[in-house]
């Protein structure tokens, strides 16, 4: 298992309710987050994009230095960049951090978002640019020129400096038809948004033999928020807290903009809970009330330590290797799980130990 954290780029609060920023996302709070993460034993901290936020290539390059291990995730959009150039800035990081970068693509967003950037494209456009855009990334770090030329890039003797060590890994995630069929063919981690099990156990099967028709094999992660504490009336008194911050307007306002999304995941999100307040534990320590204000990622987990490490099992055992995990707010919440839940996950065997130094190992899949 690989437990990753979230950089909040986008500000920081101990509240749910977007733009209510109690933490401005600067370099000192932001390393304080990270180098939390580095002791604690988190394998990689992925880093949001979007115009809500600071731009994850930069944020993430200004901790390479205050950091020792940990890794960093950085999302961005592949509209937005040439496939050589996000070759190039992937490269170039992974040198400069010693290895320590991982790469996540972002094709889905609403209009309005991609509108600011002046991307008009449907969203079956934008999904084969994806995929040509990873052909073209793969094969620009291969260390040799490498030619393409296909519907939307064409590109001779495309390389970088350097052939990166090791390559970047590729997540990267969508509950659309297109965005699975990408998935299944290029990258190497697919990620879902935390559903019940018995939702995410059909996508994975699914994915599994869409990938084995390509000849190949995924990795799968899942995305919760976590709300973990010594014990669960704890855990279930800060729900409580979060919830009575979430006003009749604010609740009903999101719920406008889930009815028009275009995000088949958001949709998904939204259908867990339909807007009620009474309908919020999905499934056992797994809460939907995030998901009644914001949109992305929607549930929780929430319980005891023993509780909230006993339901990451059963997600694993579900085929999850990857958990991405963020908490309100997210420097005491990496802790509070960091201290909690990850020595149980290690008594487990399902997380290495920490090193000489009281730091993480670091993963390899080479």
């Amino acid at each position: 298992m690989r437990v990753h954290w979230f950089l909040p780029t986008g500000g920081d609060s101990r509240d749910v309710l977007p733009g209510e920023s109690g933490r401005a996302p600067d370099i000192a709070y932001l390393a304080q987050v990270a180098q939390a993460c580095d002791r604690l034993g988190y394998d990689a901290m992925l880093t949001p994009c979007g115009t809500g936020c600071e731009d994850a290539w930069l944020a993430t390059a200004a901790l390479i230095s205050v950091t020792r291990r940990i890794r960093f995730l950085v999302a961005f959009r592949p509209a937005l960049l040439t496939p050589t150039l996000a070759a190039q800035m992937a490269s170039t990081f992974q040198r400069l951090s010693g290895g320590r970068v991982l790469v996540n693509l972002v094709t889905g967003a609403e209009p309005a978002e991609l509108a600011r950037f002046g991307i008009y494209d449907d969203k079956v456009t934008r999904y084969e640019q994806t995929g040509e855009f990873i052909e073209v990334l793969r094969g620009a770090w291969r260390g040799e020129p490498f030619d393409f030329s296909g519907r939307h890039y064409q590109v001779e003797r495309a390389t970088t400096r350097d052939a990166p060590d090791p390559i970047p890994e590729i997540y990267f995630g969508g509950a659309s038809d297109a965005a699975e069929q990408i998935a299944a063919r290029h990258v190497d981690v697919y990620l879902a948004w935390g559903e019940p099990p018995a939702l995410v156990a059909e996508r994975v099967e699914r994915m599994r033999a869409l990938a084995a028709e390509a000849g190949r094999t995924l990795r799968f992660g899942i995305r919760f928020h976590v709300i973990a504490r010594p014990s669960a009336a704890e855990a279930w008194a800060f729900t409580d807290r979060l919830l009575a911050g979430m006003g009749v307007d604010e609740i009903a306002a999101a719920r406008r903009d889930f009815a028009s999304t275009q995000s088949v995941g958001q949709q998904r999100m939204a259908a867990l809970h339909g807007g009620d307040t009474n309908q919020l534990i999905v499934h056992p320590n797994v809460w939907a009330g995030i998901g009644l204000v914001r949109g992305g990622v929607g549930t929780a987990l929430v319980g005891s330590f023993d509780e909230v490490a006993e339901r990451m099992a059963e997600y694993h055992d579900l085929g999850f290797e990857e958990f991405i995990l963020s908490g309100y707010p997210h420097l005491e919440e990496a802790y509070w799980f960091g201290e909690g839940v990850m020595p149980l996950l290690r008594e487990r065997g399902l997380l290495p130990q920490l090193d000489s130094t009281g730091h993480g190992t670091v993963f390899s899949f080479r």
